[in-house]
């Protein structure tokens, strides 16, 4: 059961709690309607997850035997086969699709979308020099306005430019620390030998200052200009995690262990109640 949990990559699942943002700042999360119906909408996002990075890891399974870290992956350590693999697959792509059918039409357009996005990645498109991490920034933005198309409001051009540029840096951010601190990374992610440590550091830069404009401007120009007090817990754990990537720290290469990193977990919470007091308290 472990290691199917690991096919799964239950773990990565955080990166569809994007879709509650539109709940959030559309003061809608204590609606219970509202929450119960994002949350069936998170669920099957993290189920069409689970199918890519299935189908993804079936595609790379010969690179990933050689990789350091993701030899250790289920099916690359052959813990799974690739028949359970392919099963596993199609059950999660059947449950996500059985879900958002039941969900607004344009929820079931997103979650399609992400699936055939994903897919030419996988197959394609990761290998192309700033399409790959522009494609991974796309899927970021889908599953925000997914959350838009569910409780069916109106559009915040901020609460999709910020996720598309947070997406950037931690996209590029993965490949210049893969590049740094894995021996022949080339070899494993072809497209990193066209990311040179010059232009990686200059795409982080371009993206932090991005993302950091685009939240300022987000919290001065809302209809809560209070949450201008929580950008330096913002500008805090971007700071944070630029080290990361430079001092070989594991979370750069993978996001998800950043629970385990107390200082970054504590800056998170604090904006996650601060920005909630401000929309919903005062």
């Amino acid at each position: 059961m472990k290691n199917y949990i690991k096919l799964l990559r239950i773990q990565q699942w955080y990166k569809n709690l994007l879709i509650y943002l539109p709940l959030i700042f559309g003061k809608q999360l204590f609606n219970v309607d509202s929450l119960l119906t994002v949350t069936l909408g998170f669920i099957s996002l993290c189920f069409i997850s689970s199918a890519n990075y299935i189908i993804n890891d079936i595609s790379d399974l010969k690179k990933d035997k050689l990789h350091p870290e993701k030899s250790k992956r289920p099916l690359a350590s052959g813990k799974i086969t690739i028949k359970e693999a392919i099963f596993f697959a199609l059950l999660s792509l059947i449950l996500s699709l059985i879900i958002a059918i039941n969900l607004p039409f344009y929820f079931l357009l997103s979650v399609t979308s992400m699936f055939i996005l994903t897919q030419l990645y996988s197959l394609y498109l990761k290998n192309i020099l700033f399409i790959d991490v522009i494609l991974i920034a796309i899927n970021f933005v889908i599953r925000t306005i997914s959350g838009f198309f569910i409780i069916n409001i109106m559009f915040s051009p901020w609460l999709i430019i910020c996720p598309f540029f947070l997406s950037l840096f931690l996209s590029i951010g993965k490949r210049e620390s893969e590049a740094r601190f894995i021996k022949k990374a080339y070899n494993h992610r072809t497209v990193l030998k066209h990311y040179t440590h010059e232009l990686t550091h200059t795409l982080m830069v371009i993206s932090v200052v991005s993302l950091i404009i685009t939240y300022t401007l987000f919290t001065f120009l809302s209809q809560y200009p209070l949450l201008i007090l929580t950008l330096p817990i913002v500008v805090y754990a971007i700071f944070r995690y630029f080290s990361f990537i430079y001092t070989g720290s594991v979370i750069a290469r993978h996001p998800e262990k950043i629970i385990k990193d107390k200082p970054m977990v504590i800056s998170l919470l604090i904006w996650l109640i601060s920005v909630l007091f401000i929309v919903y308290a005062i």
